[in-house]
């Protein structure tokens, strides 16, 4: 008996640990990205009037029309949106986002004194972007959120037929067009600039430049195919009962996740085998468990 209970405590010891070691590597990434948004804002955006979409872009444009720190907009247009999110999508995201507005906040008035280190609006619409970009993916990575507007695209999107990516480029679409009358049209397609480098570097940040594939082949030469997959690219497959529809005939379905580099290889080996194989090959955020890692082949 008391071997059965030092192996439960040491269990719940172990679970307590890697707990807590996950929810310290939550707060260090984002302490990180809030950290590197205040950067791209501070020291690339904001001296070279360049905004970003979203609430950021209406504190940018607020913070230069008054004069007030960019900061205090930051906090406060961000804040009717996080009860909102508290309300209705959960308190662990909404403390979250919270955490990481009130950081990137405070970021920003430090840095605001900070001479920029380029007054070439290209050169800071490039890498602001890309600072900005990598800051927002490690936040969202981490469970939280850095602007308001992605909030309401998400409860908007659940009763309507448009998407949150739709959703939250309409509401850039004006802001980012805002720029234009405030800072003039130059500025405003630096800012576009700037927007779509911070929007491509969040996804890789959020997927990872290795990014992981899904794969799904149809075919009846299945055992070939999936043992080509395992000895020549050292991926793991599944084999999946399927029916088809039309003709009722048994079929066996191949499973398989790649990354996005082998993608081609796996391409070639299923024409070779059978040209006539279905292939459906899609994206996949994260990968967790199993037997993904790659084996070694000999």
């Amino acid at each position: 008996m008391s071997n059965t209970l030092s192996g439960a405590e040491h269990a719940s010891s172990q679970h307590r640990k890697l707990t807590r070691s996950k929810f310290l590597r939550r707060i260090l990434f984002m302490i990180l990205g809030s950290g590197l948004v205040s950067v791209g804002l501070e020291i690339f955006l904001v001296p070279n009037n360049i905004i970003d979409g979203g609430i950021v872009g209406i504190s940018i444009i607020l913070a230069h029309l008054t004069h007030f720190p960019l900061g205090i907009f930051l906090i406060l247009l961000n804040l009717p949106f996080l009860l909102l999110g508290y309300k209705q999508i959960g308190k662990t995201f909404a403390l979250s986002t919270l955490f990481s507005v009130i950081l990137m906040s405070v970021g920003t008035y430090l840095l605001h004194p900070v001479q920029a280190i380029t007054i070439d609006p290209l050169l800071a619409a490039v890498f602001g972007g890309i600072i900005l970009g990598i800051g927002v993916g490690l936040v969202i990575r981490s469970g939280g959120s850095l602007d308001g507007t992605e909030i309401v695209a998400i409860l908007i999107s659940k009763k309507s037929p448009f998407s949150v990516g739709e959703i939250v480029m309409f509401f850039n679409f004006f802001i980012l067009g805002s720029a234009g009358f405030v800072f003039g049209w130059d500025h405003a397609m630096y800012s576009l600039i700037a927007y779509f480098i911070a929007f491509k570097m969040i996804d890789i940040v959020i997927e990872g430049l290795d990014q992981s594939k899904s794969v799904w082949i149809i075919s009846d030469e299945y055992e070939t195919i999936g043992e080509a997959i395992t000895y020549r690219l050292g991926r793991g497959v599944t084999y999946l009962k399927g029916e088809g529809a039309f003709t009722g005939d048994d079929k066996k379905v191949i499973f398989s996740v790649i990354t996005r580099l082998e993608e081609a290889k796996l391409k070639s080996i299923v024409d070779e085998l059978d040209p006539r194989a279905f292939l459906a090959i899609g994206n996949i955020h994260d990968v967790k468990g199993g037997r993904f890692k790659k084996k070694d082949i000999h």
